[in-house]
Parts: C-alpha cells; structure tokens; sequence
C-alpha cells in the first residue's frame, strides 16, 4: 500500500536515545557504547540539551591514539561539529543532510517540544526505509570520503 504523506525524520528514526554527559568521561561512554552495543552516544549537556556526539572511532583517534586516558578526558572536550535534523523534516533531507556532511548517524531534534533530542538515525534506519537506489547514493557519498 502506497504512503500519503513522505516520510519524516521521526517516522524513521530509532527512538529512545540515549545520552552520555558532557562531563562524563570517554571511558564511560565506551562502557555505554559496549552496554548499548552501539558505536556512538550523543553527548548532552547538564541541562539535557545536545552537545555532540561521540563515536568509538573518535575515542580512539582524539584519545587513546594521543596516549591520553579515556577515564580522565571528558566527553564535552571532543571537538567537532554538530549535525541534526529537526524530526518534521523529511526522511530525504535527513538522507541529504548525512551524504553533505558524510556522517553515519545524526541525532534528531523535536523543535516542537522544547529542542529535545528524541531519536537517532542511523544507516540501519535509511536501508530500513528508503529505496535501493537512495541507499547505493548514501553510501557512495559518505564512503567516498572516508579513511
């Protein structure tokens, strides 16, 4: 049966996500990322408000790479900027919005309900929901630049 309206960010998004504090340290994150068996965490601020996120990749490389300590470097010292969809925009600028900035997962946003972080969309998210020929230009566009 063929859809109405075109889907939105929230329609293909994993709800739930959870945060890891700014203040809390890579360590921490890496027990959250083991513990919720994924390879990134946004990062909120103490007022709940995203910060960042964080990956397994960007602990290793700013981290443990440098031969700093992952239990005494603090999420929020990660540098990087921040990418999100707000959750009424459509699926396709959120697919736009990953292939421009070359990212696997953006965080979404409810603009409507006080800027509050209220999913994640990942790539499992994009083959789940959007078509064959989306996913193949996705994945072209971010993995091209990737190292």
């Amino acid at each position: 049966m063929a859809r109405n309206k075109p889907l939105k960010a929230r329609d293909i998004m994993t709800e739930g996500a959870k945060c890891v504090g700014e203040h809390e340290s890579l360590q921490d994150a890496a027990k959250l990322m083991r513990e919720l068996h994924v390879g990134a965490l946004p990062i909120c601020g103490d007022d709940d408000r995203l910060r960042g996120m964080v990956t397994d990749r960007d602990i290793v490389i700013q981290c443990v790479a440098d031969g700093e300590d992952p239990a005494q470097v603090e999420c929020g010292s990660l540098s990087g900027e921040l990418h999100w969809i707000d959750a009424d925009a459509s699926a396709t600028d959120a697919l736009h919005l990953m292939e421009e900035h070359q990212v696997k997962r953006i965080p979404v946003i409810d603009v409507q309900n006080d800027h509050r972080l209220c999913g994640i969309i990942s790539e499992a998210n994009l083959a789940q929901n959007l078509t064959d020929k989306q996913i193949a230009e996705f994945a072209s566009r971010v993995y091209a630049g990737a190292h």
